[in-house]
């Protein structure tokens, strides 16, 4: 095998990674807002926002991202939603806004039944006892339930947003500039079509494994806090 293609296309990978932890930074925080909101959606009392929760998470899970990603991609122009024509890294704004909007949509559907566990494996006692002592049942759940549940669901939460960093590679197909997209061109401009993918794929486990060590150093943290 040979590597010395590097010395020409570094820079490549590097801006494709940076890409990548874009989209995965923006899925992230979008879903598991989301995802915690229509949790609490499926547990609610109201019939209606049970039943549109429940719609939601079985047809996000039921139906290929790819789907979705070409859903909201054409969507958004069709419904006249339309971003300025800025370049990041390469990329389109648009196209990063479709590809952070598909991502953080299928994500929060996963996210939303994770936190749901979470929630219900709390004792109800903890809820009970929050409301004898006045507290109403938004401010149980935010301080008393959540917190519990998210101790409980971190290992859970943790491969989900390993799983994001992987699925991105998914925005390839709409042209965005990120690590797979750029691995492509570069497969295609040095004629090497495995050399570049061993590149690709440490630089994936480099950003996943460095997540994973975050999430636990978290995990022991919390679990210190006990």
């Amino acid at each position: 095998m040979d590597f010395n293609f590097l010395k020409d296309y570094y820079m490549f990978f590097l801006d494709g990674a940076k890409i990548t932890i874009l989209l995965a930074i923006f899925t992230i925080f979008l879903g598991v807002i989301f995802g915690i909101l229509l949790a609490l959606m499926r547990i609610s009392h109201n019939p209606v926002l049970k039943a549109v929760s429940a719609a939601y998470i079985e047809f996000i899970r039921g139906t290929p991202i790819l789907v979705q990603l070409f859903i909201v991609y054409y969507g958004l122009s069709v419904i006249g939603i339309k971003f300025p024509q800025i370049s990041i890294l390469g990329s389109n704004f648009p196209d990063l806004m479709a590809g952070v909007t598909t991502l953080s949509i299928n994500s929060a559907a996963y996210v939303a039944e994770i936190v749901r566990a979470g929630i219900q494996a709390v004792d109800k006692g903890q809820m009970e006892a929050a409301r004898s002592l006045g507290l109403t049942y938004s401010m149980s759940m935010r301080t008393i339930i959540l917190p519990q549940a998210i101790k409980n669901i971190l290992p859970a939460l943790g491969n989900e947003f390993i799983a994001i960093i992987k699925e991105s590679s998914i925005v390839s197909i709409i042209g965005i500039h990120e690590l797979m997209y750029n691995t492509d061109t570069v497969r295609g401009n040095t004629f090497k079509p495995f050399e570049p993918l061993i590149i690709t794929a440490i630089v994936y486990f480099i950003i996943t494994f460095t997540l994973s060590t975050f999430v636990r150093a978290f995990e022991r943290r919390l679990k210190t806090s006990d």
